[in-house]
């Protein structure tokens, strides 16, 4: 949707873990996703976001352009 909309940065909030018993959750799958090659053709970088955006609990991820075709086929 972010995509379509023409957004080329938006910032997942997924916070930071801290009641997991071993390594954050969220955080990790929602790296998995992005690393996946179906998600890659429309995320370009990703990293964790400022202090005052989330810290650890943020991730920014940076978008291609909106596609200049009418059909558009996002998976997630």
């Amino acid at each position: 949707q972010a995509v379509r909309e023409g957004l080329r940065c938006i910032r997942v909030i997924h916070g930071r873990g801290l009641k997991s018993k071993e390594k954050p959750v969220l955080k990790e799958s929602l790296k998995g996703w992005i690393i996946r090659a179906m998600n890659r053709r429309w995320i370009v970088a990703f990293a964790s976001a400022r202090m005052a955006d989330g810290g650890t609990g943020a991730t920014y991820l940076l978008l291609k352009g909106k596609p200049s075709k009418k059909r558009v086929h996002v998976v997630g």
